[in-house]
């Protein structure tokens, strides 16, 4: 998978096109309003009594075991439906990105497409009514029961696109990511110390390493994003889940400013003052950081479920993976999120069917095809996990992180400049530019902009 900041980045830049693309259509240009069934209406799930109908499918699963997982489910749908067939069209996520905003204003728009999650795509996707609302499909097919709420918010918004994580259900995620703490086992070993339980045990097993002569912490923040997937964690175990969330999404109704935010600002900067992070955090590129890990030049790594296969890879069965709860017993309130949701476009004419395939590539077998084909299944995850090493970690702190703890929103989804925000402030937040009280008034400034017209 690529790394979760390096998709991020693209991200942010395709969504500033999006927007500007958007904010110049005239009246009249956009998509038609979505044509959801009326009140009363029936949903066929009947797929076989559907008549022999081509379904156009746009993903960007193009890496590995991300095609491989398509290719089996495609093949699975159609061999139990023979009456439909799949034309699927996968682009890389830059060229989909690119391809996207035009398809759907146009005439030759896919029934069912990967929109990115963000408010700069899928959100605007939504305000310009290009995507159908699927509540009427969440409903038939029980989808609300079946995704835990901590996961379906990353697919709802209001019918308007102006609320991110609640509203109608645009689509359905397959795979799931989480930040945690990779560690090496052979350290905490050498060091005497168990896998910390909660953030206090997790302050106490560094500021051990560093009086042991160990490097604590490792962080890469050259590219700006990756110091976020260390604050991140810090602030879900200080500031209200809630809180986070509105400020995540972009939601009225939070603060930037308090003395919660405040704190987890300051915990970071005094992280890296007392030395618990390696020399030059902000000169050192994120993969020489993780790859340092493997090495043996650190004992923790804070980060995205993305990188354990590469550090499995490099380090065997000596890489453990944990999500610190703010206190012991209690599931994380962690940064994560889902993959790119498969949702419904408005200019379909087979809006069922295209319900039927998401639904069918998103239910319990397919969450099995997923793990096997080296995926994070976005449900049921620790039931699929592997016997041992670092995935079965991930797995099953997924699954505890969405089901028992928070699973709390990447802040750069916010607003359409807050990925840039966020990284500068961090990195002044780290080399010292800037104090805990400008970082947060800066994030504050971004997020008020945008929610309020300040």
């Amino acid at each position: 998978m690529t790394p979760r900041g390096k998709t991020r980045t693209l991200a942010l830049a395709a969504a500033a096109v999006l927007a500007l693309s958007l904010s110049a259509c005239t009246p009249g240009s956009e998509a038609p309003a979505p044509s959801a069934p009326q009140a009363g209406a029936t949903v066929n799930t009947d797929v076989a009594s559907m008549g022999d109908v081509t379904l156009t499918i746009w993903d960007q699963e193009v890496r590995g075991g991300q095609n491989e997982q398509m290719t089996k489910l495609n093949a699975a749908f159609e061999a139990k439906y023979p009456n439909i067939t799949i034309k699927r069209n996968s682009q890389s996520f830059e060229d989909l990105g690119k391809t996207l905003r035009l398809a759907l204003s146009g005439t030759d728009a896919p029934d069912v497409v990967q929109a990115n999650n963000a408010r700069n795509t899928m959100g605007a996707f939504v305000k310009a009514g290009q995507l159908l609302p699927l509540d009427d499909w969440a409903a038939a097919y029980g989808w609300t029961e079946r995704f835990p709420s901590s996961v379906l918010k990353y697919s709802q918004y209001s019918t308007d696109g102006t609320t991110f994580g609640s509203g109608s259900v645009y689509g359905l995620p397959q795979v799931g990511e989480v930040v945690g703490v990779f560690y090496s086992k052979k350290k905490l070993q050498s060091l005497d110390l168990e896998v910390p339980a909660d953030w206090a045990g997790f302050e106490e097993a560094i500021t051990t390493a560093k009086e042991k002569g160990e490097t604590p912490l490792l962080l890469g923040n050259i590219e700006k994003w990756p110091a976020g997937h260390v604050f991140g964690p810090m602030q879900g175990a200080t500031v209200p889940a809630e809180d986070i969330e509105k400020l995540g999404f972009g939601n009225a109704g939070a603060s930037w400013t308090t003395k919660e935010n405040q704190a987890a600002a300051q915990t970071l900067a005094d992280w890296n003052k007392q030395g618990y992070f390696n020399q030059g955090v902000n000169g050192t590129e994120y993969d020489a950081a993780w790859q340092k890990l493997t090495t043996g030049e650190g004992v923790f790594l804070m980060g995205g479920s993305w990188m354990a296969a590469d550090l499995e890879d490099a380090m065997g069965q000596d890489v453990g993976f944990f999500a610190p709860g703010a206190t012991a017993g209690e599931g994380a309130h962690t940064t994560g999120g889902t993959g790119l949701p498969f949702t419904v476009t408005t200019k379909t004419k087979n809006p069922d069917l295209a319900a039927a395939y998401i639904d069918f590539i998103t239910n319990q077998d397919a969450m099995k095809v997923l793990a096997e084909t080296g995926n994070l299944p976005v449900l049921d995850t620790a039931a699929h996990a592997p016997d041992s090493g670092v995935q079965k970690d991930v797995f099953t702190t997924f699954e505890s992180v969405s089901t028992d703890g928070v699973l709390l929103p990447y802040l750069d989804y916010a607003t359409p400049t807050m990925g840039d925000t966020l990284g500068d402030s961090l990195q002044g937040l780290l080399d010292g530019r800037i104090d805990a009280k400008a970082f947060t008034e800066a994030l504050e400034a971004d997020y008020a902009g945008f929610t309020q017209g300040k």
